[in-house]
């Protein structure tokens, strides 16, 4: 690689507020903050809204729209095709 042109990549921590969870990985991004980890180093600490941890999905929590009721509503409205 050429020196100079990538950014930094090096260990950072990302933390679930919302799940109360963060986990330590490499990454480019960075940050003013930071947290003292388990194993008494200190890195960046970079925030996230959502994480596996708390995204619906991942969860369990998802709800399954009613994908039926609309393509009924589609082929009503514009007819089926190949129906010519």
């Amino acid at each position: 690689m050429r020196e100079g042109i990538h950014p930094a990549y090096g260990p950072v921590v990302f933390r679930d507020r919302a799940a109360n969870h963060a986990f330590l990985t490499r990454s480019t991004m960075t940050s003013e903050k930071t947290i003292e980890w388990e194993d008494g180093n200190t890195y960046p600490v970079v925030d996230v809204e959502i994480s596996n941890v708390s995204h619906p999905f991942y969860t369990g929590t998802a709800r399954v729209l009613d994908t039926a009721g609309r393509v009924e509503r589609f082929e009503q409205r514009y007819g089926k095709r190949g129906a010519r």
